[in-house]
């Protein structure tokens, strides 16, 4: 299987981006699917995450009420819709597919996870 991220681009401070992370080769439809993001100079870190059927949802503390995951299945795609970006949300984000399937807890460890997109760069500028 095989993730692609797009999406990426540069906004201003409260601006929006819509990431989509699409799975070739084979559906992730049984598996939940994990944003993280990574900046200069820092560990990758857990952004959103949503299970196999979409039932449950997780977030960082840091995006909760700004980002919204959400996935069709239809389409094998995962969107991450972020609203009211701000310049710490600069980073490369990167999508992954969980090696559990039919899970209902969204792990945050990026050891969770086996296969991975290559990454999509977000820049906010103040």
């Amino acid at each position: 299987v095989q993730l692609q991220a797009s999406g990426g681009g540069s906004v201003q401070a409260g601006g929006s981006l819509r990431l989509s992370c699409t799975a070739s080769g084979r559906s992730f439809s049984n598996n939940g699917v994990g944003w993280f993001r990574q900046g200069d100079g820092k560990e990758r870190e857990f952004v959103a995450g949503i299970s196999w059927n979409g039932g449950v949802l997780d977030y960082a503390d840091s995006v909760k009420g700004r980002f919204t995951i959400s996935r069709d299945s239809a389409k094998n795609t995962v969107y991450l819709q972020m609203n009211s970006l701000k310049p710490e949300d600069t980073a490369v984000y990167y999508c992954a597919r969980t090696k559990r399937v039919y899970n209902s807890v969204i792990p945050r460890r990026t050891d969770a996870y086996d296969y991975w997109g290559q990454g999509t760069q977000v820049t906010v500028s103040s």
